[in-house]
């Protein structure tokens, strides 16, 4: 348990012998601004120099893909094989931007699995041939992946943090929540194999361990590995919270320096505070009621993680004053606030909390939902989806905004933002070089 004296303004040392200059983060937030051939642009530098002004210790990188075949979104940064001068020096360059005023950068790696959009990939790998259960088409139907196929997304993992470190990033997250690829092993409703890696947990939580594993043997002993996992993916028959807890203490064991405690998926997006866009909602999980009335959407799932653990846990969504951080980190359930969306409304958001700020921006006032037929309380699966995608698409484009020098715009509709949204995200996919 941490000192009742913690608060935010305090360092933090990791087990690799690292220390975090304060306990605030900017989580992981999808970039969408790599060029045609997936490579770092200048449009990185001029969004991370930005965000290294706002006074986190770390910056976690939006989702950097291994296999680019499988991309969260067709804007995403891969790594693959052997990389050239200029994909490297572009590298380099994201790296020194994210760690000026004595921030670190860390990679966020990541396989998309099912979850990669119809036009990037009409037949994405998965752990089986289990689809999304959503509105519209966006994702296609997964084929199951082979025995070579998974030892290679190993292979990949390890390479891409390898990359990182030799480019100067400060230490890599591994993304196994979200729905993402290594999330859908680790779920028995979407995981349905028969094989060595799936059936039992320890069988469905093989993948995310040999991962960490190769990822170590790769970058050594005093390079920061950090793992994201779901509390719960909040679906009946998926990953559970107990489930949850047993990988975390498996993860204990395996040499990780910190643990961002998240939860949801696409078909249930809890990381963001909505529920239930998929077709099936009679599966969803209704969160624990204790968590719903405190800012952090996880904190009570940390505690319970926290008592099968010793290694630092992070816990991010739904933080939104300095008070509520400082009190999750006397709980001693948690040692790292992680905060991501008010970073998309004001960059500077942490070193305004550094200097005495009470609360970061409330930008969710500033979307103009309204109670209307764009609410989301709606019944209708597809006006739930278009509303949680609108609300996606409208920090997405901020993001963008800011990554070409520009301001973020506090005016912008959510209707007009999922609007724009789509046609960013369809042009981006047009010039993608096949």
């Amino acid at each position: 348990m941490m000192s009742s004296a913690v608060t935010l303004s305090d360092p933090l040392v990791l087990p690799c012998g690292a220390t975090l200059r304060n306990r605030l983060i900017k989580a992981a937030m999808t970039e969408g601004v790599a060029d045609a051939h997936n490579r770092a642009t200048p449009r990185h530098v001029t969004l991370y120099r930005r965000w290294a002004a706002g006074g986190a210790a770390v910056l976690l990188t939006g989702n950097v893909q291994v296999d680019r075949r499988h991309l969260e979104r067709p804007g995403n940064v891969v790594i693959e094989g052997e990389q050239s001068p200029e994909a490297l020096a572009a590298l380099r360059a994201w790296a020194a931007a994210g760690a000026e005023h004595g921030s670190q950068i860390w990679m966020q790696i990541s396989h998309a699995g099912r979850q990669t959009p119809a036009a990037v990939n009409p037949e994405p790998m998965a752990p089986s041939d289990v689809a999304l259960a959503m509105p519209g088409a966006q994702f296609g139907k997964p084929r199951p992946m082979t025995q070579p196929e998974i030892l290679d997304v190993i292979v990949r993992f390890a390479h891409v943090a390898k990359v990182a470190r030799d480019t100067g990033f400060g230490g890599v997250q591994v993304h196994a929540a979200h729905g993402y690829l290594i999330s859908e092993f680790l779920s028995p409703d979407v995981n349905t194999r028969a094989d060595a890696w799936g059936g039992s947990l320890e069988n469905r939580a093989r993948l995310l361990l040999e991962v960490v594993r190769a990822i170590r043997r790769a970058v050594g002993p005093n390079f920061p590995i950090s793992v994201k996992l779901n509390s719960a993916d909040f679906q009946r028959g998926g990953f559970s919270h107990a489930d949850s807890i047993r990988v975390a203490a498996w993860l204990n064991a395996e040499s990780v320096d910190l643990l961002e405690i998240s939860g949801g998926t696409y078909e249930q997006p809890r990381l963001v505070g909505l529920d239930d866009l998929t077709l099936h909602p009679e599966k969803s999980e209704v969160r624990q009621e204790s968590t719903v009335a405190r800012e952090a959407y996880f904190l009570a799932y940390a505690a319970d993680i926290r008592a099968a653990t010793t290694m630092p846990l992070m816990v991010t969504g739904g933080f939104r004053t300095l008070e509520g951080m400082n009190a999750a980190l006397e709980s001693g359930a948690m040692d790292v606030v992680g905060v991501g969306r008010p970073y998309c409304v004001d960059p500077l958001a942490g070193s305004k909390l550094m200097a005495g700020a009470a609360t970061v921006p409330a930008m969710e006032r500033r979307l103009r939902i309204g109670g209307g037929w764009l609410g989301p309380a709606s019944p209708f699966a597809m006006v739930r989806a278009l509303n949680g995608w609108g609300q996606q698409g409208w920090f997405c484009l901020q993001i963008l905004r800011m990554a070409d020098g520009l301001n973020p715009n506090l005016k912008l509709g959510v209707f007009k933002a999922f609007q724009d949204y789509q046609k960013n995200e369809a042009a981006t996919a047009k010039a993608m070089a096949r």
